[in-house]
């Protein structure tokens, strides 16, 4: 099959096979994800940024290129580095669009703690599995 760009110069939708394959098989959604860390050091979380990428890739079959934007946010304990600026070197997510905030402070929260929210494709019949690890299991039991 030869595959042009769909859209014209309008902004008009000129191959309607590409649109109903992209339909067949893809569909958008938002995949949620934490973590914690050690502490407050770039090797920290580095490793927590690193598995937890990892496993959102694994556990929902992603195709790097297929991932449109992922948001971080992090407590405010972790002001050592960006969680963003570790995740574009990990599994060719160089395209990715990224966002860092710091999550709202409150009381009891978790330590050391890194969210994510990942925008993206995901084949038809698979749910999202939403990856939940280490300390931040708790935040989420029944997504572990």
């Amino acid at each position: 099959m030869k595959l042009i760009h769909p859209i014209n110069s309008y902004g008009s939708i000129e191959n309607k096979s590409i649109m109903s394959l992209i339909n067949e098989f893809n569909k958008i959604v938002v995949i949620r994800g934490a973590t914690t860390c050690q502490g407050n050091s770039k090797d920290h979380v580095k490793d927590s940024v690193q598995e937890l990428i990892n496993e959102l890739i694994l556990r929902n079959e992603l195709i790097p290129n297929n991932i449109l934007s992922i948001t971080f946010t992090v407590t405010n304990d972790i002001n050592c580095c960006f969680p963003a600026s570790i995740a574009r070197t990990c599994n060719g997510l160089d395209t990715v669009a990224f966002l860092d905030c710091q999550q709202m402070y409150v009381p009891n929260d978790i330590s050391f703690c890194i969210r994510l929210m990942a925008l993206t494709f995901l084949k038809k019949g698979l749910k999202p599995n939403h990856p939940y690890l280490r300390g931040a299991s708790k935040l989420r039991p029944d997504r572990c």
